[in-house]
């Protein structure tokens, strides 16, 4: 009976679903991001969902990923409160979607600000603290300037990929799965850029694990 007990517990712990919402403005490439997430849970072998829920990839508009992975994953919506990390390429953005987050979850946020259109008109003001609000409500969060580390990478506009190389050593994803996935979703123009990108999180992410802080 100890044995069907155990042997119960473990397929209910790999049939749980995981979750991961990705935020950000349009031209940000967050859409391409939450491509390249599925496409190395895919790889590795899970069941994988994906959800573009609101907004419009357009330039300048909010847009939210939400990528579920498992052994079995009933919907690609992620319900509130249940995401076990959320990465933003803009920091409110975070803010927006930070609702979304699990007890315990982690924000993995670029250090950027893109004023949407009510602030651009005055209707409404960015929040200043914008940072210190969202390490408030993630304490276990990491901010980083992607956008400065991943010029030094190759190019500005991967900033997306160095925020997915923070998030890969929390996922079950082997290093090969990634750069498998990377050659298949990035255009070949920029896939040094983005594989010197990721590398690049890794490396935040490790030097941040072992106490060095954020970048």
């Amino acid at each position: 009976m100890k044995a069907d007990g155990a042997a119960k517990k473990k397929k209910d712990r790999a049939a749980v679903t995981r979750s991961v919402v990705l935020a950000g403005v349009g031209g940000q490439g967050t859409i391409m991001a939450a491509n390249l997430l599925a496409r190395a849970l895919l790889i590795h072998g899970f069941d994988v969902k994906t959800s573009e829920v609101h907004g419009m990839a357009q330039r300048g508009g909010s847009v939210v990923s939400m990528v579920r992975f498992g052994e079995s994953v009933a919907s690609p919506l992620v319900p509130r409160g249940e995401a076990e990390a959320l990465v933003s390429t803009e920091m409110l953005e975070a803010l927006r979607y930070i609702h979304f987050l699990s007890p315990g979850g982690r924000v993995i946020c670029s250090r950027t600000r893109i004023d949407p259109l009510p602030v651009l008109q005055g209707a409404q003001e960015y929040p200043e603290n914008a940072e210190e609000l969202i390490l408030g409500n993630a304490p276990d969060s990491i901010m980083v300037d992607a956008i400065e580390v991943a010029a030094e990478s190759g190019s500005a506009r991967a900033a997306n990929t160095v925020l997915l190389g923070i998030l890969s050593l929390s996922l079950p994803v082997t290093e090969a799965e990634w750069l498998a996935a990377l050659e298949e979703v990035v255009p070949e123009r920029v896939l040094e850029a983005n594989r010197s990108a990721f590398f690049t999180g890794r490396a935040i992410e490790s030097q941040a694990a072992s106490g060095g802080g954020a970048r």
